[in-house]
């Protein structure tokens, strides 16, 4: 934590200590852990972004513990944070208003100069001391896996395909030539019995793993598959896209049901890496 943290004007975690471990010792031992039983194999390229869910640690933690896995190593300056706002603004798309973000793990600063630069191009709405846990929910295992970076934090409250391709073609502008990582926060169907989420989730998947940000959006449009953050998700692939990706990778798979036990109404969550493949 540096000396000008105390300086900061910095968003307090509502969801601390009820979503995931508030103390910090702890939070890092069941991050760890999650991170530590994910079975990814070495992305055979650049890796550009991931897809990872955000529901509460303990149902989403180890499918979330793939896509974060495979950061390990990486030098990361500026990571864009995507996730759908589960709260009503009068806005399309929202970020913080506050200069950083507290976890128990420490704080993680603003970009606001990634997020000046998005706003020439697109509308942003700026709120404080908002209660939305897409965002925050990533961050500790974020902070696990990277040194020292900086958060470009976007909540959207207009999922469709026209908003997801324009902040998609705005971020990959922003960040080009920085070293930068793209998140999709997503969890997928919500409260359908076990075999139907299943059937859902894997429509949702294969989307995206046919790097088809479009049919994302359509799925859902024509009720065959369902993710909470599917704008989020064809965002990050429309981003990633265009700052060099060419290989979505699906690397887990499960729902709230594989760790309750309780089938009848479930939750999917999905991770996902999206990489450029290296050529030979």
């Amino acid at each position: 934590m540096s000396s000008n943290d105390s300086l900061l004007d910095v968003r307090p975690s509502p969801i601390a200590g009820r979503w995931y471990p508030g103390d910090a010792s702890l939070l890092s031992k069941t991050v760890d852990t999650y991170l530590s039983r994910a079975e990814v194999e070495p992305v055979n390229g650049r890796l550009i972004g991931v897809l990872a869910p955000h529901a509460g640690h303990r149902f989403s933690g180890p499918v979330a513990g793939h896509a974060f896995a495979a950061l390990r190593g990486m030098d990361v300056d500026v990571v864009a944070l995507v996730g759908p706002s589960h709260y009503p603004y009068p806005a399309d798309i929202l970020t913080t208003g506050h200069s950083a973000y507290q976890t128990p793990l420490g704080q993680v600063p603003v970009d606001h100069d990634v997020l000046d630069e998005l706003r020439r191009s697109i509308p942003i709405e700026p709120v404080k001391r908002d209660q939305e846990h897409s965002l925050e929910i990533e961050l500790p295992f974020l902070q696990r896996v990277l040194d020292d970076f900086r958060l470009v934090p976007l909540a959207l409250i207009d999922q469709s395909l026209a908003t997801a391709e324009r902040l998609g073609h705005a971020l990959s502008d922003a960040l080009r030539g920085q070293r930068a990582l793209l998140v999709a926060s997503s969890d997928l169907s919500h409260f359908y019995p076990q075999h139907i989420a299943n059937e859902l989730d894997r429509v949702v998947l294969d989307a995206v793993a046919s790097f088809d940000p479009a049919r994302v959006i359509q799925v859902e449009e024509q009720g065959i598959g369902f993710a909470c953050g599917r704008g989020a998700i064809a965002t990050i692939m429309v981003a990633a896209k265009e700052l060099g990706a060419d290989v979505a990778q699906v690397v887990s798979y499960a729902t709230s049901g594989d760790v309750t036990c309780d089938f009848d109404q479930v939750v999917g969550y999905g991770a996902a890496l999206f990489y450029q493949s290296h050529q030979c």
